[in-house]
C-alpha cells in the first residue's frame, strides 16, 4: 500500500510540473508581450518580472516603454507621443518614456506626480536634449514659488523619478524643481544658459520639506541622488529651500568638464 500511494504522488508532481499545466509559457514572445503590455507597470508587471528571467526580460521589454518622437508622423500608434508632456499625462505609474535622440524637446514647468522613468534615446546624453526656453507657456502654467522667487523649470518632479542619458536646458530659472519622491539623475548633463541674470538661475532646486505642498502631496521618503553628471552654469549646483542638504559630494575634474555624484537628503 504505501508503495502504491509514493507511485501516486510521483505521477501528481509529474503532471503539476508537465507543460500542459503552464500553457502561457508556451506562448511566443510576441503573445506574452502583448499580454503584459495591459497590465499596470506597478505593481502587476513588476511582480511579473520576479517570476523567471524570460518574464523579466519580456516585461522590462523597451517596446513596452513609451516613446517621445516629434518625426512620427502617425501618432495612431499606440505608445507614441509628439511631445514630453503628453507622454507623461498618459503614462501610468512605473512606465518608462524613451525620448528620442535629435533636436530639442521644449519642456515648460511640466509637472510629474507619479514614479516614472525618463531615459534619452542617444548614445550619450548630449544627443537628447530637453530644455525650457525663457519665459515660455507662463500663461499656461506659471512657475512655482520657492525663496521669495517664482521659479521655472523644465520638469516638476512631486513623485518618485528617474532621469537617465538626458540634457536638461533651462535659458532662466532652473532645469529640474524637485518638490517631493525621490529623484535619481544619472549620466545626465544640466545646463543653465550664462546671461546677466545667472544669479536667478539654479540647475537644481528642492523644495521638499519647506512646508509649500498639500499634506496630500508629501512624502517621507525625499531625497535626490546625483551621479556621473555634468552640471553647468547657475549660481550654484543645488538650491535647497526645506529640509533637505547638500550631502557627500565628489567631484572628477576631466579635460573639458566636470562630473559630479552627490546626495541631497534629511539634514
Amino acid at each position: 500500500m504505501e508503495v502504491e500511494e509514493l507511485e501516486k504522488r510521483k505521477s501528481r508532481k509529474i503532471t503539476s510540473s508537465s507543460p500542459s499545466s503552464a500553457l502561457i509559457n508556451n506562448l511566443d514572445d510576441g503573445c506574452l508581450m502583448h499580454i503584459f503590455s495591459f497590465l499596470s507597470p506597478i505593481p502587476d508587471r513588476y511582480n511579473t518580472a520576479l517570476v523567471c528571467h524570460r518574464w523579466c526580460y519580456l516585461a522590462c521589454h523597451p517596446r513596452l516603454w513609451l516613446r517621445v518622437d516629434r518625426s512620427v508622423q502617425d501618432f495612431s500608434e499606440p505608445g507614441v507621443f509628439p511631445n514630453i508632456e503628453e507622454a507623461v499625462s498618459a503614462a501610468r505609474p512605473g512606465d518608462t518614456i524613451l525620448i528620442a535622440a535629435g533636436g530639442s524637446h521644449l519642456a515648460s514647468n511640466i509637472q510629474i506626480k507619479k514614479p516614472l522613468c525618463l531615459i534619452g534615446g542617444g548614445e550619450l546624453p548630449d544627443e537628447t536634449t530637453v530644455i525650457c526656453l525663457r519665459g515660455s507657456d507662463r500663461e499656461k502654467q506659471p512657475a512655482r514659488l520657492c525663496c521669495s522667487f517664482w521659479w521655472s523649470s523644465a520638469l516638476e518632479f512631486l513623485s518618485t523619478c528617474k532621469l537617465t542619458n538626458l540634457t536638461v536646458k533651462a535659458e532662466l530659472g532652473c532645469c529640474l524643481l524637485h518638490r517631493s519622491g525621490r529623484l535619481i539623475i544619472d549620466e545626465c548633463i544640466l545646463q543653465c544658459e550664462s546671461n546677466p541674470l545667472d544669479y536667478l538661475s539654479c540647475p537644481i532646486v528642492s523644495t521638499a520639506g519647506s512646508g509649500v505642498l498639500p499634506s496630500n502631496l508629501k512624502s517621507d521618503g525625499d531625497s535626490i541622488s546625483v551621479s556621473h553628471t555634468r552640471i553647468e552654469g547657475g549660481a550654484k549646483a543645488v538650491l535647497t529651500s526645506g529640509d533637505l542638504a547638500l550631502q557627500q559630494v565628489r567631484v572628477i575634474y576631466a579635460r573639458t568638464c566636470l562630473y559630479f555624484w552627490f546626495d541631497v537628503d534629511c539634514r
